[in-house]
């Protein structure tokens, strides 16, 4: 190894901004590869915190210190940490950051997480004292001393933001109003009727609101006085907090000469137009979509932490969903919105309960769930949120059920992962129960490898993965299986051909012409044939059981197990094919009838098993697993009785 490359070992990983996305690059990636040195960069002058409970800080649901538990970095001698540091350029060449007081970091890759910053409107008076943002802990900290003093708050913005403000603002007889540009509240995210429910709502809790205007200008001496709307229009105030959206941190990235759009562009893999500079957060575009979320920017620095710990992964995009309290009111949504979809584009089922404030409509194409908001509780929101995520479908008695009760799913059927009986099994190759993950999380496994190395769960086939990530709590975009395009068409043939043989009639016994000599009655009819293809076929049925002893053996986990499952499908499939040559396709009577039905059933059941394991990724975790264990157990069952059958069937033919 030359010394270039030494020292380009001995380089940290720079992440510049210690918000929630390079905070969780940096545990992720510190997990993934823990000698890898790793510098963290904030420009805030105090450690990581949790953004998204300001607004609950603010309004004193919980003090400022629980911001940080839960966000430190671990304590290891390659992770630095420099709080109150701004990055002022990049220099690409050298491959080095430059500080705002003139010094210079060497780094081995760049991971730009800067976040963004308010929108203000340009209007007169933004600059005025009283005039606020709601965007960090400053910004709280100092709305927390006004908010003891303010008797007249006007609140810029009806989305997430300005809500939140609006609420943690709320104390004693304040007088709160907030102005939206829109013709509704959280346009964004609702329809005309949930905005509407949400409004009476919010109203109902003594805040005015006022839609479809907008701020023209601010007024004061010394201070904000009034806010002057486009309608004519004034309103007083002596505190104006401004929550008209973000705009992304991009001017370090176009300094540098990286491609800006809205955002600072990134591939499936989150590297900017530089190999070695990466994007995550509010600061990132991906395929044109800036995410303004913080669940998108979890799994962002996630994706970017695989990546540069070598491990493949791909950001494919995330479905925007949002959840929050408003004044004690839920409201939700994720996935597409009515108004910005091309007309007819979705189909759409709505519940309304307006006795108990309840609103909740889906959206759906093709049979798949594509979009849901509303506002109101819903116990199976969690759930409903997920099924967007994956694009689940749903049926007709679904949608009925929707339709009549608001509910997509039986109540047994509505538990997460974590709400499951503690017996109940998780992992079926390694038998492993949500009681003992739980006690692993318990004890500190807080991520699907460290759960997978204490339990091992998900080492073998890996087809529990998704219910892993649901225990945990984590979003998860389940990939196909390993090999699935050679599972699926082996299986699906192995289990149509099987299907055929119990709907077609066989082949007659008795040749009825004949081509250049050959009669396929021979098959049947010459004894040395007919041993040959029946012990192929009790040889091809042997094989696949010892294949299959892989999953229950831990001495025999060697090679990958997708490779293992191929065969055994594989062995399968060639087994039909020295069926149909043994048979004829004729099921038989008696005894021979029924080991035919049995071994018919077996390879049915077997390929179903196989497709579901292909087509997998495409269903719900919890619908996977009852239809994989019920496909396995079938499979199982149909095959104890073959011995039997089969040492009869041997017997009676060389006896008789």
């Amino acid at each position: 190894m030359d010394d270039r490359s030494t020292l380009n070992d001995r380089l940290p990983v720079i992440v510049v901004g210690a918000g929630p996305a390079g905070l969780r690059f940096s545990q992720r990636l510190h997990a993934l590869c823990p000698a890898l040195p790793l510098h963290l960069i904030g420009a805030e002058a105090r450690a990581p915190y949790d953004r998204v409970r300001l607004s609950s800080a603010l309004a004193g649901d919980c003090d400022w210190a629980s911001l940080e538990q839960g966000w430190a970095l671990p304590e290891h001698p390659g992770l630095q940490w420099s709080p109150g540091v701004k990055v002022t350029a990049i220099d690409r060449n050298a491959h080095q950051v430059v500080l705002a007081g003139g010094d210079t970091l060497r780094y081995r890759q760049l991971v730009l997480a800067t976040g963004s910053t308010p929108h203000v409107p340009n209007i007169p008076g933004t600059d005025l004292p009283g005039v606020y943002r709601f965007r960090d802990a400053r910004d709280a900290e100092q709305l927390s001393a006004r908010r003891v003093r303010s008797r007249r708050i006007v609140v810029l913005g009806g989305g997430l933001l300005g809500l939140e403000a609006a609420r943690a603002m709320r104390r004693f007889n304040t007088d709160i109003t907030l102005v939206e540009h829109s013709d509704r509240l959280m346009s964004r995210q609702l329809d005309i009727t949930a905005a509407a429910l949400l409004h009476e709502q919010v109203r109902a809790l003594g805040l005015k609101v006022i839609v479809d205007d907008g701020a023209l200008a601010l007024h004061g001496r010394h201070a904000v006085q009034s806010v002057a709307l486009r309608s004519g229009r004034s309103l007083p105030a002596d505190t104006v907090i401004i929550a008209t959206g973000i705009v992304p941190n991009t001017a370090l990235a176009l300094a540098s000469g990286l491609p800006i759009g809205r955002g600072i562009k990134v591939d499936d893999q989150l590297r900017t137009g530089d190999p070695d500079i990466f994007a995550i957060g509010e600061c990132a575009e991906h395929d044109g979509v800036v995410y303004g979320l913080v669940a998108p920017c979890l799994e962002q620095g996630a994706v970017a932490a695989s990546v540069i710990a070598g491990t493949p992964a791909r950001y494919r995009g995330s479905v925007d969903g949002t959840r929050l309290k408003v004044m004690k009111t839920t409201v939700f949504a994720a996935g597409a919105h009515p108004d910005r979809s091309a007309t007819g584009a979705f189909g759409s089922l709505i519940f309304k309960d307006p006795a108990n404030g309840h609103y909740r409509r889906l959206l759906h194409a093709r049979g798949r769930l594509a979009g849901v908001l509303g506002v109101g509780d819903w116990a199976e929101l969690p759930r409903a949120m997920d099924a967007v995520q994956q694009g689940q479908r749903i049926g007709w008695g679904q949608r009925w059920r929707f339709r009549r009760s608001g509910q997509l799913w039986p109540a047994t059927e509505s538990a997460s992962v974590a709400a499951w009986p503690a017996g109940t099994t998780v992992c079926n190759c390694t038998g492993v129960t949500r009681g003992t993950l739980s006690e692993a999380v318990a004890a500190g496994c807080t991520t699907r490898a460290a759960l997978a190395e204490r339990t091992r769960a998900s080492t073998v086939c890996g087809s529990c993965i998704p219910l892993l990530e649901s225990l945990l709590g984590a979003p998860y975009r389940p990939e196909p299986v390993r090999g699935a395009t050679p599972l699926l068409g082996m299986a699906a043939l192995a289990s149509l051909v099987a299907a055929l043989i119990t709907l077609l009639p066989g082949v007659p016994y008795v040749a009825e012409w004949s081509s250049q000599g050959w009669r396929w009655d021979a098959l049947w009819r010459d004894g040395f044939i007919k041993q040959v293809t029946g012990f192929s076929l009790a040889g091809l049925a042997v094989a696949a059981l010892v294949l299959s002893l892989r999953k229950r053996i831990a001495r025999l986990a060697f090679g990958h197990f997708a490779l293992w499952r191929n065969l055994h499908v594989a062995l399968g499939l060639a087994a039909v094919g020295a069926l149909l040559l043994h048979t004829g396709g004729r099921l038989g009577h008696g005894v021979n009838a029924l080991l035919m039905g049995i071994f018919l059933l077996l390879i049915i059941a077997g390929g179903a098993a196989a497709v579901l394991a292909a087509t997998e990724h495409r269903l719900a975790p919890a619908q996977a697993k009852r239809l994989r264990g019920g496909l396995n157990w079938l499979h199982i069952l149909a095959f104890w009785p073959l011995p039997v059958l089969l040492g009869f069937h041997v017997l009676k033919t060389y006896y008789y």
